[in-house]
């Protein structure tokens, strides 16, 4: 089951992207390739055990770079021009810190593995302050701009907590993981759609 929904997940969020790419919302864009490929590697990991390698894929894409290009795209959307540029400049310092963190410890199992038995603190700590400050920065967009928006911003903010939401239950519910990662695609495609 874990398999099929974190493949679904995958197809959806890839789907919902080129969407976001003909929309010209090239960061949110960003961000749903993220959920895709972070929910690849959990297919991977469910279907064949997870590696360093599925590993390193999954945390890139989940930990270190949906989020704050979820963000960017809102800053970007607000006409925050610097938003592009440091984007960018953040997702090349995330792919730098993916390909040369040490991922040290035994993968068994098809469960998610726990990050902190992986990986050291400073790429930890850059996941967590750069989901904490796109987050930050989609839910301080959707606020300013409620009036002018307000279904497409709440659906905005929804996406947010389904994300949150998967990134809380991969260490104890794989397939509920791949279900909100897919719910967060949507309901962002659903709020770009939006009138």
């Amino acid at each position: 089951m874990d398999v099929l929904l974190s493949f679904g997940a995958a197809l959806l969020s890839l789907r919902l992207a080129g969407g976001l790419a003909r929309a010209r919302r090239y960061a949110w864009a960003g961000g749903l390739l993220a959920f895709a490929a972070a929910a690849a590697a959990m297919t991977w990991g469910a279907a064949h055990g997870w590696d360093a390698a599925a590993f390193r894929v999954y945390y890139l894409a989940g930990a270190l770079l949906s989020a704050p290009l979820l963000g960017v795209g809102s800053l970007s959307l607000a006409g925050r021009r610097w938003a592009g540029a440091a984007g960018l400049a953040y997702t090349g310092f995330a792919v730098g810190v993916a390909v040369a963190m040490p991922v040290h410890g035994s993968f068994d199992g098809t469960h998610v593995p726990p990050a902190q038995d992986h990986v050291d603190t400073l790429a930890r700590v850059v996941a967590i302050t750069g989901s904490s400050l796109g987050a930050l920065a989609v839910i301080a967009v959707a606020v300013l701009t409620l009036r002018r928006r307000p279904l497409a911003n709440a659906l905005v903010v929804a996406a947010v907590a389904a994300a949150a939401a998967a990134s809380a239950l991969t260490q104890t519910a794989a397939a509920a993981a791949a279900v909100c990662f897919a719910l967060a695609a949507a309901l962002l495609y659903a709020a770009v759609s939006a009138r």
